[in-house]
């Protein structure tokens, strides 16, 4: 309650569906105080005579937009924008802006002494692929906005680079590892300046990125949490500006190095491994800065949850049900993106197909890989299987972007340099009859 006995209400603005998002209003209920949740379905804001008013109007934000994985993140800046020039923002944009661009956090970092690994970011070819000798036998070489471990790869010293990945600047990072024959990395959640948890994340086999998203197995760290490394991480995020984060760190061997400082990391690994949800420290962390206030032992006693229900404040649509589901033809025009650039081609849709495909020489033209591992395919009706080298590769489909990773076959004497498998699919709804080229497939392209 306020002063005067009244409830906060507290908005979150999210434009999609996510445990986090529903964790926070639902804790937000919990505390006894007022949750909107901001969609496209309920707001506005309007200006007359010089006023500004919001719809829904609330007293604080709480900023849960994702902007790493959209096609335009400056729109969404923008709205978030709005907010900031009226009201309280918990993670307010221009932070946000300079968390999720890895390369400007990564120098606003070091700029204030705290340690990151050495990289290069180059407008110009030549002077990325010059500077790659300075990295040793193995660089990180990933995109300035990513997600979920999207547009990172390692590169070997032989291997040629672009300072883009379709539309995404990329850039070079030393890569530390203290263990080479265990590749894990520590997420600590910084909310406020108390840390409300933290875990040891481990590569999935045949992997050396430790997202939980890619399939990473999770560790309890919290009790045994090395000083240095909590300093660091609250260091991080108070440097960079945000109020809510999960601060990844690396240990060299000699000491901890900030890899990213994340603006909506996600809760799932983090309760998995911890038994402790974020999302009631959140909900504090914004009832106390509108004034408001929220008890200490119910907050407690909300973390051995991940309440992810449906909150009773998600508003309804008028006309058109939410969450319909992209419809993409049997034939779809998509952006394939390496290490070392990018091709528009004509992809077909295969909902038979579990791993996404791509011809072998559209793979060495955008520099998809390295190898990551030998699958054993199936071909057609044969009970007999194949075996192909997988690569992660970035496709482009309708204005989003999926990174999986997908098997290389000779594809030249097929139609289509790509075949979009269940791993791309399954977002989205297949139409048959829909095709963007004009001419009949042959029966020796069916798969």
């Amino acid at each position: 309650m306020t002063a005067d006995g009244s409830s906060v209400r507290v908005g979150v603005l999210s434009l999609h569906n996510s445990k986090e998002t529903k964790a926070i209003l639902n804790a937000i209920a919990d505390l006894g105080h007022e949750p909107s949740w901001l969609r496209e379905e309920n707001t506005a804001v309007q200006l007359q005579d010089g006023d500004v008013r919001l719809e829904p109007d609330v007293d604080i934000v709480v900023n849960r937009l994702l902007l790493s994985n959209t096609e335009q993140p400056s729109e969404a800046l923008g709205l978030a924008k709005i907010y900031d020039s009226v009201l309280p923002v918990l993670n307010d944009p221009s932070s946000v802006m300079t968390a999720i661009h890895k390369f400007s956090a990564a120098t606003t970092l070091a700029d204030d002494g705290l340690p990151v690994p050495d990289a290069l970011l180059a407008l110009s070819n030549d002077r990325l692929n010059d500077g790659r000798s300075d990295f040793g036998e193995e660089a990180v070489y990933k995109t300035a906005i990513g997600t979920h471990g999207g547009g990172t790869w390692k590169v070997g010293p032989d291997e040629l680079v672009n300072p883009r990945v379709g539309d995404r600047q990329a850039f070079l990072q030393e890569l530390i590892e203290r263990d080479e024959g265990e590749h894990r990395d520590l997420r600590v959640y910084v909310v406020g300046d108390r840390i409300v948890g933290a875990m040891n994340r481990y590569a999935p086999e045949n992997d050396w990125r430790t997202n939980v998203a890619l399939g990473g197995a999770v560790e309890d760290a919290t009790d045994e949490l090395p000083r240095e490394a909590a300093n660091i991480a609250r260091d991080a995020a108070s440097t960079i500006g945000l109020d809510c984060a999960g601060v990844d760190l690396i240990e060299g061997h000699d000491g901890w190095y900030v890899l990213e400082v994340n603006p909506t990391a996600g809760f799932k690994g983090l309760f998995k491994a911890t038994g402790r949800s974020a999302a009631p420290y959140i909900a504090q962390l914004a009832i106390e800065q509108a004034g408001g206030t929220a008890d200490e032992a119910t907050v407690e006693n909300l973390t051995a949850s991940l309440d992810d229900s449906v909150p009773a404040c998600k508003p309804r649509p008028k006309d058109t049900p939410s969450g319909e589901p992209i419809v993409i033809g049997y034939t779809e025009e998509v952006i394939l993106s390496g290490t070392s650039g990018s091709e528009t081609v004509i992809a077909k849709s295969d909902t038979g197909a579990t791993r996404t495909s791509i011809d072998t020489r559209l793979a060495a033209e955008i520099g998809a890989g390295p190898i990551k591992s030998i699958a054993k395919v199936k071909s057609g009706s044969s009970k007999s299987s194949r075996s192909r080298p997988v690569v992660d590769v970035v496709v482009g489909v309708g204005g989003n972007r999926h990174t999986v990773t997908a098997s290389i076959e000779d594809r030249g004497h097929m139609d289509y340099p790509v075949l979009l498998g269940r791993d791309i699919l399954k977002h989205y709804q297949v139409n048959v009859q829909k095709r963007v080229d004009a001419e009949e497939e042959t029966e020796e392209e069916e798969e």
